[in-house]
């Protein structure tokens, strides 16, 4: 917490004391308030017509004005909002905010349950609650005797940011809890979102003003919380949903989930009004039909439904995973889709020169979103699907999140229906476009000379990962390349206060942030300068490598073809990529341009394995893991002293291997290498303190 001087401290303590009939109309004026805000916004049952509750409002609002020794945080009048903050404060959180391990069908409910059954070695019917998972942001709220003193975002689960002006503002949150037998410290978890017809009514105002409009509730909600000025949030129609607790100190709560969350409606919180307790797994799937059923028309959005083991003794004996409990699962609905008419084809570049074909759509309304684009990802996918403009085609939103053509309905091909063809030359700066042979990703070759790759590369070199600029987004980069401000990575060093602050929606304080976090940057890592320069396939793990074999910028950039395939997890198609890129010219003078301008880094020492826990080791990773990508995956192993090769073979001490692990896995069971699913991948990644970065 601030020790700075709050608006709701009193620095005169030799102001007289207020007359007792006022302290006991204030008092009475703000339960009249707060029952009345209770009613409306968590019960839904207005108390007090709208003309009596601002009455009272503003007679609270005027008590408090002629006395000012009486305003208190947890007042009505409070909710109104503060003085913007300059940034959010980071929030470590005492008891960790896991995700969910996911569910798509019955037999994936089935399984759950098998599991925990032979967890707890029961063949009773175990008892779960059910409740809707609401499309929002997950957020903690701290109480102490009572009263808000925190609120956090959930962030990467360990750390989040305090976000306590802008959950004031929301009225489904009391600031003071109702009853008098809460613990004397409590946290309470759950989601705040717009409802439906609320972002449908902000929609229709921001229309009408011309502003931007939100493309769905979620994002509405998302964008409303993490406003720096509170005023702004207190202006969104946000709601809070209560689903679970994190810290209790002081008092006991029941043992059971379900009377948990019964205790905290007491205590003035909302809580889902579609929850309910079943039995077994049979009692879940027939929740699931029954919710699915009137999804549509809820007032609010969901994307899925929680399943929790109601039984607190239970969740404690069925444990957790790095990242994620044992005793509850999220059922997510399946992927939505519409039929839709492919009016043509756009092709993007990106970073690195792929050339993207981007299906333009009648637009159409698929699992709560407008959709008007969908990727194609390649021309192999294309070709595949056979797509053709004016084709009709299904758009799937694939865990409700990106739409993606599905298929071709063939039966509706017009006769002018037209091939889509590859474009000879880049749609951005006319360069060549190249289809290297067994590879499904066509590339521009016209480098940092085509604008789409410079804007892309500047975005990837900002990135946290790489250069980790904070406040360089992605279209800030756009202005300033599109501006002709600039043109390389060297020219973010030489921007001006004049350049950034010129440009639409940033002001004189924002400039001067970003010009700090630019010149911030300049002190880094070898490895993180490496990743951010860009070189195809040269990911986290991969530099990790290379800085560690070589130390210097200087020997790699001189290594051979022999020399650079010798580092671990580089194989010829890489070390030709790295060749290539270092053997450019123009990628000579930016690096020249970079360590020029102050960039630099502590001296790289030759690192002893011997002491780390997986020293002499070699693992291959394989497949997709869901908690991590696999270059993450790579990382951690190295952190660990293993060494990571691209091959199974005899001398390799484990695979561990994602969903869709392929041939590698094979390879592992003939020659009985040791085989870590991500699960158990995931448990030793935790032994030794890691939790994984998405």
């Amino acid at each position: 917490m601030s020790d700075q001087p709050s608006l709701f401290d009193n620095p005169n303590d030799n102001v007289p004391k207020v007359d007792d009939a006022t302290l006991t109309r204030v008092a009475e004026l703000r339960d009249e308030l707060n029952r009345a805000n209770h009613a409306y916004y968590v019960l839904d049952d207005p108390s007090i017509p709208d003309a009596e509750y601002d009455r009272l409002f503003h007679e609270l609002k005027g008590l408090e004005s002629k006395h000012p020794e009486l305003l208190t945080k947890d007042s009505p009048t409070q909710r109104v909002g503060a003085t913007p903050l300059s940034e959010f404060e980071t929030v470590a959180h005492e008891v960790p905010m896991l995700s969910l391990d996911n569910a798509f069908d019955d037999q994936d409910m089935r399984d759950f349950n098998r599991r925990i059954s032979e967890r707890l070695t029961t063949k009773s019917s175990i008892r779960f609650a059910c409740e809707p998972k609401l499309d929002g942001i997950a957020v903690s709220l701290l109480y102490e005797n009572g009263k808000l003193v925190r609120a956090a975002t959930r962030g990467d689960g360990a750390v989040g940011e305090n976000i306590t002006q802008n959950i004031r503002t929301v009225y489904s949150v009391p600031l003071t809890l109702m009853g008098n037998d809460h613990p004397p410290v409590l946290e309470v978890r759950g989601e705040v979102y717009m409802p439906k017809k609320g972002f449908e009514a902000f929609n229709v105002k921001a229309r009408e003003r011309g502003e931007k409009t939100f493309v769905n509730p979620r994002n509405a909600a998302a964008g409303s919380l993490r406003q720096l000025d509170s005023r702004i949030t207190a202006s969104r129609p946000l709601e809070f949903c209560c689903y679970s607790m994190g810290r209790v100190d002081g008092a006991e709560l029941p043992t059971v989930h379900s009377e948990i969350l019964k205790k905290f409606s007491e205590w003035g919180f909302k809580i889902n009004p579609e929850m309910a307790v079943v039995e077994g797994v049979e009692g879940c799937l027939d929740y699931y039909e029954n919710l699915a059923a009137k999804r549509n028309d809820l007032p609010y959005e969901i994307d899925g439904i929680v399943y929790k083991v109601d039984d607190l003794k239970l969740q404690q004996r069925l444990g957790f995973v790095s990242r994620a409990p044992r005793w509850a699962i999220a059922r997510k609905f399946p992927a939505q889709e519409e039929m839709t008419l492919l009016k043509g084809i756009e092709f993007q570049v990106g970073r690195t020169g792929a050339i993207t074909p981007v299906a333009r759509l009648e637009p159409v309304f698929v699992g709560g979103v407008t959709v008007s684009n969908a990727t194609l990802h390649n021309m192999d996918e294309v070709e595949r699907l056979d797509a053709r403009i004016g084709d009709t085609v299904v758009i799937r939103r694939a865990g409700d999140v990106i739409p993606q053509v599905a298929s071709v309905v063939k039966e509706k091909r017009p006769d002018n229906s037209q091939k889509i063809q590859l474009p000879d030359a880049c749609p951005v700066c006319d360069s060549h476009v190249e289809r290297v042979e067994g590879e499904a990703v066509a590339r521009c070759t016209g480098g940092l000379v085509c604008a789409a790759q410079r804007k892309e590369a500047i975005k990837h070199f900002a990135s946290r990962k790489a250069m980790d600029i904070d406040g360089l987004g992605d279209k800030i980069v756009e202005q300033l390349v599109d501006e002709g401000k600039i043109k390389s990575f060297v020219d973010l060093y030489k921007l001006k206060h004049e350049d950034i602050a010129s440009l639409e929606r940033m002001g004189d304080k924002s400039a001067q942030n970003l010009l700090k976090a630019i010149e911030a940057s300049k002190n880094t890592s070898f490895p993180k300068f490496l990743y951010a320069l860009g070189i195809r396939e040269v990911g986290v793990a991969t530099a990790n490598n290379l800085v560690q074999h070589f130390l210097t910028i200087r020997a790699l950039v001189k290594a051979s073809f022999d020399e650079l395939i010798e580092v671990d997890d580089v194989g010829p198609i890489v070390a030709e990529h790295i060749l290539n890129f270092f053997a450019e010219p123009h990628n000579q003078t930016i690096i020249d341009g970079l360590l020029n301008i102050g960039i630099t880094w502590p001296e790289v020492k030759s690192v002893s394995n011997s002491e780390l826990p997986l020293s002499g080791e070699t693992y291959v990773v394989t497949g997709t893991l869901s908690a991590m990508g696999r270059e993450n995956a790579k990382a951690y192993l190295q952190q660990l002293g293993a060494k990571v090769a691209g091959s199974v073979s005899k001398k390799t001490s484990a695979l561990v291997a994602g969903e869709k692990a392929g041939s590698k896995l094979t390879k592992a069971q003939d020659l009985e290498v040791p085989v870590l699913d991500e699960e158990q991948f995931l448990s030793l990644l935790a032994e030794h303190g890691i939790e994984p970065e998405a």
